[in-house]
């Protein structure tokens, strides 16, 4: 068959960029979706990929999103990335304005995208066997902790919808895959969820051993999608060795006892 076609969300920084990158090396055609134009223009001329500027939280755009991809023909893939933390405050004291925009990022623009894509990925499943839709969530939308109260319900939440989308689409040749990342240290994330106070940010990851890249989440993501269409990851857990949970990391070197 002729080359696969993905698109990726949250593709001009971290994961998402990575991901593009690898998909690409690996002969994907790529639609990498993002709100900064500047980095995505970056990313296209670097990996050769195309790129359209989107805010996925608003209808209007992932409606043009739509239009721009189904102009290109049928799609074999779509990795949904983008997404967010806004705060570390407790339940009490978080502001209600931080946790409608982590709603609105790691739900609601995952459902308008998938709702949007789905009649194209079902076009790539008739010509190519298969399609998958891979959400890529966190340790957190399983595992709570103090000061995640925001952000743990939005990623619970994705991962409720995940879970439901795959029932519902029992019977059609779509994988429903979820990728859910622990501790992983990018550009970006912790800065903001801390409000751009970097040096609370780097607090996050220090001591600790070897905390996962971007690069490692989209080999992840790449292999779990160029696996054999009748192999379904259902739930892919990812997390750096020093990380046992959310809230056991060894901030030290990994030695063995004795």
């Amino acid at each position: 068959m002729d080359s696969r076609r993905v698109v990726v969300t949250g593709a001009s920084s971290g994961i998402g960029a990575a991901t593009v990158r690898l998909f690409r090396q690996h002969g994907w055609d790529v639609v990498g979706v993002a709100r900064r134009t500047d980095r995505l223009k970056a990313l296209a001329d670097e990996t050769g990929a195309s790129v359209f500027t989107a805010d996925l939280t608003d209808q209007q755009q992932v409606d043009s999103l739509r239009e721009f991809v189904a102009a290109g023909g049928p799609i074999h893939g779509l990795v949904n990335n983008a997404g967010g933390a806004f705060g570390m405050e407790s339940v009490e004291e978080s502001d209600p304005d931080d946790w409608t925009r982590m709603f609105d990022v790691n739900v609601v623009a995952v459902k308008r995208v998938i709702t949007a894509l789905l009649p194209l990925l079902r076009d790539g499943a008739r010509a190519g066997g298969h399609a998958d839709i891979l959400t890529v969530t966190s340790i957190a939308g399983h595992l709570p902790y103090e000061g995640g109260g925001g952000y743990n319900g939005s990623k619970f939440a994705a991962h409720a919808m995940v879970g439901v989308l795959r029932l519902e689409l029992n019977g059609e040749p779509i994988r429903v895959l979820e990728v859910a990342p622990g501790m992983v240290r990018t550009d970006e994330f912790s800065v903001k969820r801390f409000g751009g106070d970097s040096e609370r940010a780097d607090a996050v990851y220090a001591g600790v051993d070897n905390p996962l890249t971007a690069e490692d989440i989209a080999e992840v993501i790449v292999l779990a999608m160029e696996l054999p269409g009748h192999v379904n990851l259902d739930l892919i857990t990812v997390k750096p060795l020093a990380q046992a949970a959310p809230h056991k990391v060894a901030r030290k070197p990994l030695t063995p006892k004795g």
